[in-house]
């Protein structure tokens, strides 16, 4: 078998190394030993850290943005006038994802990228992710919004950004929920199996009454940039 070309030697050690350790944590001298690599040879591909972390997540999203663009062409074809249910939104989501081409790790590594793109200040991954791919998820947004109108705004953010959570939670953390259903409960849970479970959980989270008036701060202004970071 031959061996794969630096470039991916390179985005294939990157990606797992981030998703382990972190990308603060991570240095590029960290990614070229376990790759066998020269620094001459990232800079060459990449040019710097912040563009080699790009790399590893346009590897996922572009081929994403294009499923997920043709899904959403489907759909509005299909309804034409009508309202998309909230739930073949949020399910025609997981199934894209789902059938983006895998590489070895894909959907466990890549979900615990997500979490680290919530969670680490990585201000210029935000920034890459909306210019390259908001379309998508500004299409997305726009057509939950029409599902589900009696939410206000700010409401619909946050519910969005609860269920992006419990979905990078669930997967990121894949091998160790699926190890606990087998031995605890017998169950062997494949992926669409956990889909399947999960989703009328995360409809049932964005129908839910509203809660009782108080202060909100934030709006769905945000979604895009901070949802831009998870598709």
């Amino acid at each position: 078998m031959a061996q794969p070309d630096t470039m991916t030697r390179i985005l294939d050690t990157a990606e797992v190394l981030f998703a382990e350790r972190g990308f603060a944590e991570t240095s590029l001298r960290n990614i070229t030993g376990k790759a066998r690599v020269n620094l001459a040879a990232v800079n060459y591909h990449f040019g710097s850290k912040k563009s080699l972390i790009q790399a590893v997540f346009a590897r996922y999203l572009e081929p994403f943005s294009k499923r997920f663009h043709a899904a959403i062409d489907e759909l509005e074809a299909e309804y034409g006038d009508k309202v998309i249910p909230l739930e073949v939104l949020l399910e025609t989501m997981a199934r894209t994802v789902l059938e983006v081409p895998a590489e070895k790790h894909s959907l466990k590594v890549f979900m615990r990228l997500l979490g680290l793109a919530y969670s680490q200040a990585q201000g210029h991954l935000r920034r890459y992710i909306q210019e390259e791919y908001g379309t998508v998820f500004t299409r997305f947004v726009a057509l939950v919004r029409k599902a589900t109108p009696e939410l206000p705004d700010a409401e619909r953010f946050w519910r969005l950004h609860f269920v992006l959570g419990t979905v990078i939670f669930t997967f990121s953390g894949l091998d160790a929920l699926r190890d606990i259903s087998e031995q605890d409960y017998g169950e062997h849970v494949s992926v669409r199996d956990l889909v399947r479970r999960m989703s009328p959980v995360v409809v049932a989270a964005m129908k839910a009454p509203l809660p009782e008036a108080g202060p909100c701060d934030g709006g769905e202004d945000q979604l895009n940039v901070r949802a831009g970071a998870t598709g």
